[in-house]
């Protein structure tokens, strides 16, 4: 099995700095484990920057592939503040249920039931269908598994946006720079999502050029926007936990720690719509500043 580690500029820079001027590549892998670096990822990293000065080629940019198994993800605290409210800057909202591993909040109130209505209304014209990005071009293609329509806001767009990122940021508890814009997607009756991760996965160049910008994701919010007669749960199926759309409520769900690991438990899914209709807004968080293609 291999395991795709993603690399920083710092940490490319270290390694690659360190090995010029001649330091030991024994004494820098110890430093990656004091750094807390699992210890086969800290030999691997340092390896291959070794094998790759060797062979007269240049280093890795954005990612190390190594084989080996991947090691156990390491829970940490959590983002998201305890409590059973959190303060999220303009709103008080409300915990309905915690799990530990992986990192589930269910969370009441987020939106208003006039902020849902606004936010469709604002969404409805410029919906088009959803696409996906493929995992060996990197392109974005429309694919059976995911039927939706779809479309992103971008960072404080309107007064509406600007005070939802703020309280949504505030809630996931990172800079609001670093999200992504909101984005709004609507299912129809038979609409589903099949089971997928939300961290990004370096298969191909627009993922490692993603990461490289703005860093993994470390996180999601997905915030109700209706309620929904019958289907469209978010399934956690690893997790056994099914959640009912209510509007205005959210799951809130972590993936990735401060070591860029990435939590396999976190795979989730859209159930089918079965009546009615499901709208939904998405946020996802960046290790930092989140800057888009192009």
């Amino acid at each position: 099995m291999s395991v795709t580690v993603a690399l920083s500029t710092g940490l490319r820079n270290w390694i690659t700095d360190n090995l010029q001027r001649g330091n030991s590549p024994t004494a820098m892998i110890e430093t990656l484990v004091g750094q807390k670096f699992e210890p086969r990822i800290a030999r691997g990293l340092v390896d291959a920057f070794v094998s790759a000065r060797a062979a007269g080629v240049p280093p890795p940019e954005h990612t190390v592939k190594l084989e080996m198994a991947a090691p156990e993800y390491r829970y940490e605290t959590p983002r998201i503040a305890p409590g059973n409210v959190i303060r999220a800057a303009d709103a008080e909202v409300g915990v309905l249920q915690r799990l530990e591993r992986p990192v589930i909040v269910l969370l009441e109130g987020v939106l208003s039931g006039a902020e849902c209505s606004e936010l469709i209304e604002l969404a409805r014209p410029r919906l088009l269908r959803s696409t996906v990005v493929d995992p060996g071009t990197g392109t974005n293609t429309v694919a059976d598994y995911r039927n939706s329509e779809g479309m992103f806001f971008r960072l404080g767009e309107t007064a509406l946006i600007a005070r939802l990122d703020e309280r949504v940021s505030a809630l996931m508890n990172c800079p609001v720079e670093n999200g992504e814009g909101l984005q709004v997607l609507r299912y129809e009756a038979g609409g589903h999502t099949a089971p997928h991760f939300d961290f990004l996965i370096p298969s191909n160049a627009t993922n490692s050029d993603s990461i490289a910008r703005s860093g993994q994701r470390l996180s999601t919010l997905i915030v109700y926007l209706n309620d929904v007669p019958q289907g469209g749960e978010t399934v956690f199926p690893v997790a056994g936990l099914s959640i009912t759309p209510r509007r205005g409520n959210a799951v809130y769900f972590e993936y990735t720690n401060s070591h860029m690991q990435v939590d396999q438990k976190s795979l989730h899914a859209g159930a089918p719509v079965i009546q009615g209709e499901k709208w939904v807004v998405t946020k996802w968080m960046r290790a930092r500043r989140f800057i888009p293609a192009g």
